[in-house]
């Protein structure tokens, strides 16, 4: 009898689609450099924020590099990279379009874990079902597009908005709409707020001391906590009627109108279901309450340099929170920028007209090795490698101005494993071993 093949049963036909097609973006989530504890934990919560479409179960190794994840990221169909990183005066963030830039750097001001959030929450709970559908992005208090706009609040939008999938209301299920990331610029400080929340919707019109009685009476648990508790009430109206604040059965009724507050507690808040939502009863057509519970992580971030391209081949500086310039200097760092590209290209057209020479007076049999055409290539790559330096050490002098701190793009991915790293370097002093010479003497005949 032939074994029966299991198909996946959690994803929904509209869903599936979304998942495997193209256009949605995709990002990896990674701490760099030497971090606590706690940050290491804000990078496991984030990932699990962007999911379903991040690398949730990445594992870092401490022989990881940034430049290791910048060049296999685009290979992946990988849009976005977030890097955390600790630097002497705070936490820090990276946010880097793969593969063209540009990469926002943030400060992280302040933060809170998920289970910071879960535990001073009340009602907060997470099924874990919510994550296999990637949450609504909402942006809030951000000034609209004029002339008086400063110039990055409309590009620091768009990184936000390409970051997650983009919403479609003619296809988008009611079902998969669980989750909403809520963005929000905070004018007076400068910063923008990041929160979490889940969707919950509940029956609308029906006291709290009712759905009590209906969801024990519904309830398939064996628990005590399931059941009321009457013992002190002379009738169930004196459960149902009292009065909110009154702790005996003496203290008179509820109205009519008051009885029939809403979980949310306001009209607006009340809708009718477009089609059938995930929980007990919530049929198309059916009026519910909609609530969000805050789940986190909570980050505010303050935006310090906008610039092009990617960490480690950085263009110029569209935006710098604390170094301003002239005009007269903008153009000045353009115009060195567009030299040192200039050169790299003449370079690289060099370096390839020498092959294709080598090429063809080695198809001729007129000479050229091959050992000096790798000779050639590593020469010129050294000399790429030599400017990509300097421009590091002089990103990292515009960093240790602004008070971000030093980011080493060349600093090993931390993970604290020792153990493994004590057995790489076992196998690669193993496999360094010289071979033994074998001597074979000859017979005298």
């Amino acid at each position: 009898m032939a074994r029966k093949r299991k198909n996946r049963t959690h994803l929904k036909n509209g869903e599936a689609k979304e998942a495997t097609s193209t256009g949605v973006p995709k990002s990896i989530i990674i701490k760099h450099g030497q971090v606590g504890h706690s940050l290491a934990q804000l990078v496991r919560d984030m990932r699990k924020v962007m999911e379903p479409n991040t690398a949730s179960r990445l594992k870092e190794r401490s022989r990881n590099k940034l430049k290791d994840f910048l060049t296999m990221g685009p290979a992946l169909q990988v849009t976005h990279l977030l890097a955390f990183t600790l630097t002497p005066l705070a936490p820090s963030l990276r946010i880097v379009r793969l593969s063209d830039g540009p990469t926002l750097s943030f400060r992280v001001e302040r933060y809170s874990l998920m289970r910071d959030v879960m535990n001073t929450s009340r009602r907060a709970r997470s099924v874990g079902m919510e994550y296999l559908s990637p949450p609504l992005l909402v942006l809030a208090s951000f000034p609209p597009p004029s002339p008086t706009t400063p110039p990055h609040l409309p590009l620091l939008m768009k990184s936000f908005q390409s970051l997650f999938p983009p919403l479609s209301p003619h296809t988008l299920s009611l079902s998969s709409a669980r989750r909403v990331v809520l963005i929000s610029y905070n004018a007076d400080r400068g910063t923008v707020d990041f929160r979490h929340y889940i969707i919950k919707v509940k029956p609308y019109g029906v006291s709290k001391r009712v759905r009590r009685v209906l969801e024990a009476a519904t309830s398939t648990s064996k628990s005590a906590s399931g059941i009321l508790d009457l013992g002190n009430e002379k009738d169930v109206a004196d459960f149902l009627l009292r009065k909110r604040g009154e702790p005996g059965p003496d203290g008179g009724y509820e109205s009519a109108a008051s009885s029939t507050e809403s979980v949310a507690g306001d009209d607006g808040d009340a809708v009718d279901l477009a089609e059938d939502y995930v929980g007990r009863n919530n049929k198309k057509g059916q009026r519910r309450a909609v609530r969000l519970d805050e789940v986190g992580p909570r980050l505010e971030l303050r935006l310090i340099k906008i610039t092009e391209g990617v960490p480690g081949k950085e263009g110029a500086v569209m935006y710098h929170e604390f170094v301003k310039k002239s005009k007269k200097e903008v153009l000045a760092q353009k115009a060195e920028h567009a030299a040192k590209a200039k050169l790299k290209k003449e370079r690289r057209e060099e370096q390839e007209r020498n092959v294709q020479r080598k090429k063809k007076e080695k198809a001729k049999g007129k000479g050229g090795d091959e050992d000096e055409d790798e000779d050639e290539d590593v020469e010129m790559d050294e000399e790429e490698e030599s400017e990509g330096e300097a421009t590091g050490d002089e990103e990292d002098e515009d960093e240790n101005e602004d008070g971000l701190g030093v980011w080493d793009d060349e600093e090993d991915i931390s993970d604290d494993e020792e153990e493994e790293m004590e057995s790489e370097a076992e196998e690669s002093s193993e496999d360094e071993r010289p071979a033994k010479k074998v001597k074979v003497r000859e017979k005298k005949r």
